[in-house]
């Protein structure tokens, strides 16, 4: 039986977070870096549970505020987005079991803005969630972003 949402951002890893050495090769990938956090997922959920209203936050910001916070030069991208997507996931299975309010998990975009089409319900979801908040959601082919969004992001939370 495959895991549920909730399951997997609360999966027990006990070697997450760890922090690694780059070696040279991704040293060069990732433009120096020499450390590299791989976060655990309750930590990209927490971080997108204290967005405020009119605020948004992107993967870059994410990976910079946890980059900061463990001491390192960067955070796997790779990580940070799939657990930006159990987390959106997780959020709505625990406000279905609860009946709550779901944390913000929509106020989380890619980087330039751009919604994500893995979110719960899908870009035409993510946008509807957005402009119900006040966003203008521009549509340019398979890519929706939001308007402005340099303008609400945040760099901590």
């Amino acid at each position: 039986m495959a895991k549920s949402w909730i399951e997997k951002l609360e999966a027990r890893d006990k070697d997450l977070p760890k922090i690694v050495e780059l070696d040279e090769k991704l040293r060069k990938k990732y433009s120096g870096a020499r450390t590299m956090l791989v976060p655990h997922p309750k930590q990209i959920y927490e971080i997108m549970s204290r967005v405020p209203l009119g605020n948004l936050i992107t993967v870059s910001e994410i990976r910079d505020i946890l980059a900061k916070k463990f001491g390192t030069d960067t955070t796997c991208p790779l990580t940070t987005g799939i657990f930006i997507t159990i987390a959106a996931n997780a959020a709505e299975e625990i406000a279905e079991k609860t009946g709550q309010k779901p944390i913000p998990w929509w106020r989380t975009l890619r980087s330039k803005g751009e919604l994500n089409n893995k979110a719960p319900g899908g870009l035409e979801n993510h946008a509807r969630l957005l402009e119900e908040e006040g966003f203008i959601i521009i549509r340019q082919g398979k890519k929706w972003k939001v308007d402005g969004y340099g303008n609400f992001v945040l760099t901590a939370v």
